[in-house]
């Protein structure tokens, strides 16, 4: 933790403010978790003598990661190789009737310090029992979007409700120092019947909270639309009273049209990219190029650890390129700068924290990482000039174990790669502890129940 102000100085400083300016020998003034001022290490420290210095060898500075879609969980490498209806069918739906609130928040706490590990400081996290989320979250300081996997149909009633999310509102947003705030979620549109649907909508009304869903995920959603509503998933959204919403967020999208993307772009709708997920699912390449072409604010999500594997999103920022240039067949396409922003200020702005987070700039909160230059993989290293390739070797090359230095409101989370907010050899021998568990009361479930869980595709 720090204590006071403090200058935090590197190497180098990636701001991502509207410039992208970035500063060789830059630092960070920080006071009561705000940043006070940028500029180079001489110049904060000529203007603020006194004020201790923590200068960090071989590093870049840069702005915390956003992970604009994840679930918290521990089913990796456990549901693999199956198109998306199986795969929720047989795995990911008979482990939410099993699941119970001290595994949710295990899985949390697993999924929350892998995160701040590799310098993902703003998590939205779509998940079960999210009271235990909350407390993960509060220990171990990371910012959290807490969005409850709510079903409110019949065929979904193993899911959280809407009465549990509107209490997890109630009991924690806008808490642990503004860090957790808690939007509406709904698992799926047909996860609701009419009632579910425009009480979701009403929530996020009452309360002035974002709704997140997932939509346009996989192509065999486009005709159960139009047999449903006539019309495509985005249009329904609009009909139905969804884009009244303060914010409605989009978990993939990757079956948007262009008439979609134009009607989205007059709302204040935004798109979570899930690129690793939708390449192991098989579900489709989304059109961010064009979305944000259109002024609509794309995040880079992780998705959940078991449709992704992990929740590295250098990762994701790579993925996130390479899969725009293989789409539009364009090797320009996915500029370094657009998917690192998309990690930053852009995801920032698509949960509406773009005041807030997403770039170092003077009155910002301080969620800052230290990313390490040092290594095969940033050499070589030039952080100005004619041969500036930071930005590359961000996207391109960095993992998230290179990440030295985590820091959410000025607090140190993780310093030189380890966790200091708990203790993660208890974290992951929780899991090992609890996990055999649900694993086997899915399986004696899946025993008596072959096909898997209800779906709609079942019943339409």
């Amino acid at each position: 933790m720090t204590n006071g102000a403090l200058i935090l100085a590197a190497d180098a400083l990636l701001t991502m403010d509207t410039a992208n300016t970035t500063l060789a020998d830059g630092a960070v003034l920080i006071d009561g978790g705000r940043i006070a001022a940028v500029g180079t290490l001489a110049e904060l420290s000529a203007a603020n003598p006194g004020t201790p210095v923590k200068k960090i060898a071989n590093a870049v500075l840069m702005p915390g990661l956003v992970n604009a879609h994840a679930h918290s969980g521990f089913l990796r490498g456990t549901a693999e190789h199956l198109p998306v209806w199986d795969w929720l069918t047989l795995h990911i739906n008979p482990m939410h009737r099993m699941l119970e609130p001290h595994e949710a928040e295990a899985a949390s706490w697993l999924c929350y310090a892998e995160s701040v590990l590799g310098g993902t400081t703003t998590v939205v996290d779509m998940w079960r029992f999210m009271d235990g989320s909350a407390k993960a979250a509060e220990a171990v300081g990371n910012r959290l979007v807490a969005v409850p996997y709510v079903g409110e149909h019949p065929d979904y009633d193993y899911f959280d409700t809407l009465d549990m999310n509107e209490a997890l509102i109630e009991t924690w947003h806008r808490k642990a120092d503004g860090r957790v705030n808690v939007w509406v979620g709904l698992e799926h549109l047909f996860y609701a019947d009419e009632a579910g649907q425009r009480r979701a909508i009403e929530l996020a009304k009452k309360y002035g909270t974002g709704f997140h869903t997932h939509c346009s995920e996989a192509e065999i959603e486009l005709a159960e639309f139009q047999k449903r509503y006539g019309k495509r998933p985005m249009f329904a959204l609009e009909e139905l009273g969804f884009f009244e919403s303060p914010r409605t967020m989009i978990a993939h999208g990757v079956w948007l049209d262009s008439a979609e993307i134009e009607l989205i772009a007059k709302y204040p709708v935004s798109v979570a990219h899930n690129p690793v997920s939708n390449m192991k699912l098989a579900s489709g390449i989304a059109r961010v190029g064009e979305m944000l072409a259109a002024g609509v604010p794309v995040g880079i999500g992780t998705d959940g650890e078991k449709e992704n594997n992990n929740f590295d999103m250098f990762e994701e920022m790579k993925v996130a390129s390479l899969v725009g240039k293989l789409k539009d067949l364009d090797a320009a396409a996915m500029d370094s700068w657009d998917v690192l922003r998309m990690a930053t200020i852009t995801g920032a702005k698509a949960i509406g924290l773009d005041h807030e987070i997403g770039s170092i700039e003077a009155g910002k909160r301080a969620d800052i990482i230290a990313v390490r230059t040092d290594t095969p993989r940033m050499t070589p290293f030039f952080a100005d000039g004619p041969y500036f390739n930071l930005h590359h070797n961000l996207v391109h090359a960095v993992r998230g174990g290179d990440v030295m230095l985590t820091m959410v409101e000025g607090n140190i989370l993780v310093e030189d790669g380890q966790l200091k907010t708990a203790d993660l050899k208890d974290i992951i021998a929780e899991i090992h502890r609890v996990a055999p568990g649900l694993f086997a009361r899915r399986a004696a479930w899946l025993a008596q129940n072959a096909e898997g869980t209800m779906q709609w595709t079942k019943t339409s």
